[in-house]
C-alpha cells in the first residue's frame, strides 16, 4: 500500500506558523479574527439567503404580471371582436330591405357587452401593473441584500488579509465593511 505525503504550502506554513507564535505570546489577536469572520459568514449565509429568495420573489410577481397582461390581451381582442360584430350589424341595419330593428338590436347589444368586456380587461391591466409594482419593489429589496453580501465578503477578505498581516488598521476597515453590511441589511429588512 502506498503511502501518502502531505507538503503543506507556503501559506499554510506561515499560517500555522503565526498561530503557534499567537498562542505561545499569549496573543489572541488571531482568535479575534477568527471569531469576527465566523460571524460576519453567518451574516453572509443571511444575506445570501434573503437576497435569493426575495430574487424568487420578484420573478413570481413579474411572472403573475405578464399572466395577466395575457389575459387583459386576450379581453381586448374579445372587445375587437365584439366591435367588428356591432359594426356588421350597424352596416347590416342601412341595407335596404333588411330587418332594420334586428340589426340595431344585435349593434346595441354588442356595444353593450363590449362595455362590460372593456371593464374586465381594465381590471386585468390594473392587476397586471399592481404585480409589476410588487416585483419592483422585492427586485428593489434583492439589490441591497446583494449589496449586504457584496459588504460582507469584502469584509471577510479584509479580516483574511487582516489575519496575515496583523495589522490593527486593516482590521477597523474590515469591522467597517461589515458595518455597512449591516446598514445595508437592514436597509433591506426594512425595504427602504
Amino acid at each position: 500500500m502506498a503511502e501518502e505525503f502531505e507538503v503543506p504550502s507556503p501559506h499554510e506554513h506561515h499560517l500555522e506558523h503565526v498561530t503557534e507564535t499567537a498562542h505561545e505570546k499569549g496573543d489572541n489577536f488571531a482568535g479575534k479574527i477568527a471569531v469576527m469572520t465566523a460571524i460576519m459568514a453567518t451574516m453572509g449565509a443571511l444575506f445570501s439567503y434573503q437576497a435569493g429568495s426575495t430574487e424568487s420573489e420578484a420573478a413570481m410577481n413579474k411572472n403573475n404580471a405578464a399572466i395577466k397582461k395575457t389575459e387583459a390581451s386576450n379581453q381586448w381582442n374579445y372587445y375587437q371582436a365584439k366591435s367588428s360584430r356591432q359594426n356588421l350589424a350597424e352596416l347590416a341595419a342601412t341595407i335596404p330591405g333588411v330587418d332594420k330593428e334586428k340589426y340595431n338590436a344585435a349593434a346595441e347589444r354588442y356595444k353593450k357587452e363590449k362595455e362590460d368586456i372593456r371593464k374586465i380587461a381594465e381590471g386585468l391591466e390594473a392587476q397586471s401593473s399592481a404585480w409589476d409594482d410588487k416585483s419592483e419593489l422585492k427586485l428593489h429589496q434583492h439589490h441591497r441584500w446583494a449589496q449586504a453580501m457584496t459588504a460582507i465578503q469584502i469584509a471577510i477578505s479584509l479580516a483574511a488579509i487582516t489575519l496575515l498581516t496583523r495589522k490593527n488598521w486593516l482590521k477597523k476597515i474590515s469591522y467597517g465593511a461589515a458595518a455597512i453590511s449591516l446598514v445595508l441589511g437592514s436597509l433591506a429588512a426594512f425595504h427602504i
